[in-house]
This record gives structure tokens, C-alpha cells and sequence, in this order.
């Protein structure tokens, strides 16, 4: 299973990987975490990103590339991989069909931006040890309060409902036109285009479970 994950910050897109990656048995594969990972291992083109990062500069596409080839050729990557934010943009996309890097699936988790500030401007949490409540769908006993030690909860700057909105209008105006990208790529039928899934995200964490699983078992 190679699939790429689409959609806006605060889809739920991390918690629908999760089950992903449990089930085929496959990593996830975020551009940040390979780029930690090779830049730790002291790796030519780690180092040459690290380079780049420490000058304050981007990391190119042409970069990034090279990283993710490096990335796949380890052995958990055997079953297949899951992207997770990349590709971010069609030059990025474009890069990664240039270069071989196949995929079976994208998948779009659709979710209103409505649906989306309200689900993390609700969202507390108890700095102490990490729990999460929400002020609508999952609210601690006592309003503020933890239900453990009963310490002041908090709402983290990025979950604010003008920073989320801020997110959002990077994503419609800089990564939304993937979506169109891949699936009129999959309408092609070209050889080896990619199947395009769309699912809601909106309901019950286990109901958008099973609707990925059922779309990525057609």
C-alpha cells in the first residue's frame, strides 16, 4: 500500500494515518521527520539540508527528493509508505512522478473549514501531561480545570481560531490544487496514475476509519 494523504490542518489527517499505518503495516512519511532523521544520521544530503536550514533558506524540491528516494529504499518501507504533507505543491508532485516515486492511493479527507476552527479553537489541553479535552465534544468536569490534578487547562496559540483560519488560507491558496492535480491524473487512466479517494472527515473517529479502509479496498 503507497499512498499519499490529502487535506486541510485539523482534518484529522495524523489520527487516519495512524490506523493506516497499523493495518498495511507500512511507515508514515512526513518531509520533517525524514529531514530530522537525515540531517541525525549525518547523511550527504542531510547535511547538505542542514546546510540550507541553518542558513535560513528553504530546502529544495530537488533536495527533498533525493531524501525521499533515500527514505524508501529502507526496509520498513518493503510493504509500501504513507505520505503525510508531502507533496505540498504541483512542482513538488511533478518532481516526485519524475522521479519514479509510485502510488497506489491519494486520499482526500474532505472536511468543512467551519467544522475544522471549531474542532481546534475547543480543543484544551493540561500542559503537564498532555491531555486533550474540547470544550463542545469532549469537555473535562469542571469547566478549565483537569480532571486529574484539576490544574488550569490551556489552548495552545496554534489551535486559536485566527491561527487555524491563517493555516487554512495557506492550504486553499498553496496545496488545495493538489487535489485537482491527482485526480485528474486517476480520471486520465494513464499507466501508473494513482487511484483518487475522496472521504469525509466529519463524524465518529472509528465511522471515518472504516470509510478509509472500505475506499482503499476498491
Amino acid at each position: 500500500m503507497r499512498l499519499i494523504l490529502l487535506g486541510a490542518p485539523g482534518a484529522g489527517k495524523g489520527t487516519q494515518a495512524n490506523f493506516i499505518k497499523e493495518k498495511y503495516n507500512i511507515p508514515q512519511i512526513s518531509t520533517g521527520d525524514m529531514l530530522r532523521a537525515a540531517i541525525k544520521a549525518g547523511t550527504e544530503l542531510g547535511l547538505a539540508a542542514k546546510q540550507v536550514m541553518d542558513a535560513g533558506g528553504l530546502v529544495s524540491d530537488d533536495l527533498i527528493i533525493g531524501l525521499v528516494k533515500e527514505r524508501l529504499k529502507q526496509d520498513d518501507c518493503a510493504n509500501g509508505y504513507l505520505f503525510d504533507g508531502f507533496p505540498r505543491t504541483i512542482p513538488q508532485a511533478d518532481a516526485m512522478k519524475e522521479a519514479g516515486i509510485n502510488v497506489d492511493y491519494v486520499l482526500e479527507i474532505d472536511v468543512p473549514d467551519d467544522s475544522i476552527i471549531e474542532r481546534m479553537d475547543g480543543r484544551r489541553c493540561h500542559p503537564g501531561s498532555g491531555r486533550v479535552y474540547h470544550v463542545k465534544f469532549n469537555p473535562p468536569k469542571v469547566d478549565g480545570k483537569d480532571d486529574v490534578t484539576g490544574e488550569d487547562l490551556v489552548q495552545r496559540d496554534d489551535d486559536k481560531a485566527e491561527t487555524v483560519k491563517k493555516r487554512l488560507d495557506v492550504y486553499h491558496n498553496q496545496t488545495e490544487v493538489l487535489l485537482g492535480y491527482y485526480n485528474d491524473w486517476a480520471k486520465s487512466g494513464a499507466e501508473g496514475a494513482p487511484k483518487y479517494r475522496r472521504i469525509t472527515g466529519v463524524g465518529a473517529v472509528e465511522q471515518i476509519r472504516d470509510s478509509v479502509f472500505a475506499a482503499l479496498a476498491e
